[in-house]
């Protein structure tokens, strides 16, 4: 069963908003067996929208719309709809109660604009808002299932999880399937294909293995399809065994987590905490890992300290040693990693100092370059790395690379 989704608005073209309904619902569609052909982004114009509809059912099974719902002028999605079925528009008694009623919970006038939204083209289910006046609408024409929904992205999400993901599992018969996900750090998408090219080869037809690079980190994802859940997950969980067996030490986990949450719930588990000590990534590991729930049961907190003055005062790094060696050294990055371990009374610490860019290096120390350290109590690791010459992608690496030392330090005894 294939899918499409189309979203509409001028709003997303020029890059004033970003479209994060389309990911979103993909991921609640392959949840149910239905798989995403294309996405598409289409202007507030009825021709646009009419040509991306016919294309749209050449290629999928279900086309899903967001956008271009509400009461103002430039909202046409309902009114082409109308145009592209060649139907007329009907007012439905059951979206003008549920407009009324929200209009009177907050005690305001109901405008001819707000009734208008009650008003659907003939042919479509509605699918009642819970959440705002726009209602959504299900179409069956000629073989195809069409819904559209708001572009509110609180009112659609609402929306697909309460009526749409239902009503599309009651129509048809859906396959199975699952996705499994290894994710590694330390190690190239090359590197990682040759290790386990022979996994790879082995897989079943219905079984495909992905490769997912980030910066300094690769996930793994395999996806199965077919009827049995059991015999796939069964089949699943087998090859990811072989492939987390051979690529070894550079699994962080085998949950479709983001690294920074592998590290707090690992160290939770075990009753272990966390400090940090920044310079040149300027809070964002601290960032990376507050922004999980929870995450105060293993993150103390730490240092942003650029200025010599806080590296000595807020940390312990001595003076002569940034004076003798730099900001961006051994020494210095050893110190802080320790003094953060020290004062902040953390069971780890991770410190990172260097040049992020643009500007700022030298012969001795290009931009790009980074020292990072992590440290227990009785180790500490510090190691130098040289990146690009591009500041946001040498933060990113640093704080990736920095936890791919610190799960090596966790589990060095395992």
């Amino acid at each position: 069963m294939l899918a499409e989704i189309i979203t509409i608005g001028d709003e997303i073209l020029i890059g004033q908003i970003v479209d994060t309904n389309s990911a979103w619902i993909a991921q609640q569609l392959n949840a149910v067996g239905i798989r995403v052909k294309q996405i598409s982004s289409v202007s507030d114009n009825s021709q646009h929208i009419i040509d991306a509809l016919r294309e749209a059912k050449n290629r999928a099974d279900i086309i899903l719309i967001t956008g271009g719902l509400g009461p103002t002028k430039d909202d046409i999605t309902k009114t082409t709809l109308a145009g592209y079925f060649n139907v007329g528009m009907v007012q439905n008694e059951e979206a003008l109660q549920n407009v009324a009623r929200i209009f009177a919970k907050y005690n305001r006038p109901l405008l001819d604009v707000n009734i208008k939204q009650a008003e659907v083209p003939a042919n479509c289910e509605i699918i009642l808002n819970q959440n705002g006046t726009a209602p959504g609408m299900w179409f069956n024409h000629d073989g195809k299932i069409y819904v559209s929904m708001p572009g509110v992205p609180h009112e659609m999400m609402y929306m697909m999880e309460e009526a749409v993901i239902p009503k599309l599992k009651e129509t048809f018969n859906l396959p199975v399937i699952l996705h499994k996900t290894i994710l590694t750090v330390g190690e190239g998408e090359s590197f990682l294909a040759e290790k386990i090219a022979d996994i790879e080869d082995a897989l079943p037809a219905h079984i495909k293995l992905a490769y997912l690079p980030k910066l300094g980190s690769v996930r793994l994802r395999l996806s199965a399809y077919g009827e049995n859940e059991n015999d796939l997950q069964n089949q699943v969980d087998t090859y990811a065994s072989q492939i987390i067996n051979r690529v070894g030490k550079n699994v962080v986990t085998d949950k479709d987590v983001p690294i920074e949450k592998a590290i707090l719930d690992e160290m939770e588990v075990a009753d272990l905490t966390l400090s940090v000590a920044e310079s040149c990534t300027g809070g964002y590991i601290s960032h990376l890992f507050t922004q999980h729930p929870g995450s105060s049961k293993v993150f103390l907190g730490g240092a942003i300290s650029y200025a010599y003055e806080l590296k000595e005062s807020m940390l312990g790094v001595k003076n002569e040693t940034l004076w003798a060696n730099g900001a961006v050294s051994e020494q210095t990055v050893i110190e802080m990693v320790e003094g953060a371990l020290l004062n902040f009374k953390s069971s780890y610490a991770i410190a990172v100092t260097g040049i992020a860019g643009p500007d700022g290096g030298t012969q001795d120390k290009p931009v790009g370059t980074v020292w990072i350290a992590v440290a227990k109590q009785g180790k500490t690791v510090a190691r130098k790395f040289i990146f690009g010459n591009k500041r946001i992608q040498n933060i990113e690496r640093t704080a990736i690379t920095a936890m791919g030392m610190l799960i090596n330090l966790l589990r060095e005894n395992s």
